[in-house]
């Protein structure tokens, strides 16, 4: 399958997905949708998903656009994105991402839901910098990053809105592992087919156990948090 913003291909059991919209990676309505797709075709052909974006810029958050297009219109692009946060976050098979550059606000989120994740070294920045510009973190966001992240670094981290450096990201929690650019696919590959190898449907089941209390809660408190999704207050 290739779109204009997403590629995807199968290497080896496994799903390769490719952002790039030519310019910072924006999560929108039309990558939602992609990805959603691509993850559909995975689950059918692949036994490791690979998420990786363009050079330098691996997602810069939301579709400013869209936030700043009304209310309503904010809530279905935070909702929809929420919704594929915790696909990925439970999803039956090993999700790995390969930062390419900068990931901040939903780019550090889908950080946060994958199995894996390995950064370029660089001048990039990682993290959530909503609250620095206002906007207040929807729960899902923050449930994420409480189970992901170091917890002496949680609330620099999110209430404090600090963002970091690739090497940075990783004692933080954002990252596994930083590598030079040049090899960062060739690491990530390695990483997704390790995963790979696991053992289903075990992996899966186990997996969801790992993760039910944030999934539960995220879920119990999803649209009731929605009423807070609009520009002045989330991103």
């Amino acid at each position: 399958m290739s779109g204009t913003i997403l590629s995807t291909s199968i290497e080896n059991d496994i799903a390769i997905l490719s952002m790039d919209d030519g310019r910072a990676n924006a999560l929108g309505n039309a990558m939602i949708g992609e990805l959603n797709a691509a993850l559909d075709r995975a689950e059918k052909e692949a036994k490791a998903v690979l998420i990786t974006g363009r050079e330098n810029r691996f997602c810069a958050g939301f579709d400013l656009e869209v936030m700043a297009s009304g209310p309503e219109n904010v809530r279905q692009l935070v909702s929809s994105g929420a919704e594929l946060l915790l696909r990925l976050y439970e999803y039956k098979l090993p999700v790995v991402m390969a930062c390419t550059g900068h990931a901040l606000a939903a780019g550090g989120l889908l950080l946060l839901s994958a199995d894996a994740r390995i950064g370029a070294e660089g001048k990039f920045k990682i993290g959530l910098p909503e609250v620095a510009i206002g906007m207040t973190m929807p729960i899902f966001g923050i449930e994420l990053a409480r189970d992901r992240l170091a917890r002496n670094r949680f609330t620099e981290a999110v209430t404090q809105a600090k963002t970091y450096s690739p090497a940075e990201a990783v004692a933080v929690g954002y990252l596994d592992a930083a590598v030079p650019a040049a090899t960062l696919m060739e690491a990530a590959k390695a990483r997704a087919t390790e995963l790979a190898a696991l053992q289903q449907p075990a992996f899966a089941n186990t997996k969801r156990k790992e993760r039910a209390l944030t999934i539960r809660h995220v879920r119990d408190t999803l649209e009731i948090d929605s009423g807070t999704f609009d520009g002045a207050n989330n991103g």
